[in-house]
């Protein structure tokens, strides 16, 4: 298993739009993809639901977890470290 720990920069955080693209990103692996709100002390979520990436209420400033588990799960971690440091496919403030 991997995880990586990333603070998340985005306006609004992870509502729709961004939480669609980490997603989705996320699907394209086989690994086990789960996202944590470190902040809120929330309970892993399946990062590849978009339901529950939205339910795990990721605001602005926020510290989150992304662990992977499987075949893919470094690639996976770098795909989506990187993909965080982006802003999820917006502009990121820092």
């Amino acid at each position: 298993m991997r995880r990586a720990e990333v603070e998340v920069r985005n306006p609004s955080g992870l509502h729709a739009r961004p939480a669609a693209t980490l997603v989705k990103a996320a699907a394209g692996f086989r690994s086990q993809i789960s996202i944590e709100n470190i902040s809120r002390g929330s309970a892993p979520a399946n990062a590849k639901s978009l339901l529950a990436v939205l339910g795990s209420g990721v605001e602005r400033g926020h510290r989150v977890a992304i662990s992977a588990d499987g075949e893919d799960e470094a690639a996976a971690i770098e795909a989506l470290r990187a993909l965080s440091e982006g802003g999820f496919g917006e502009v990121a403030e820092s």
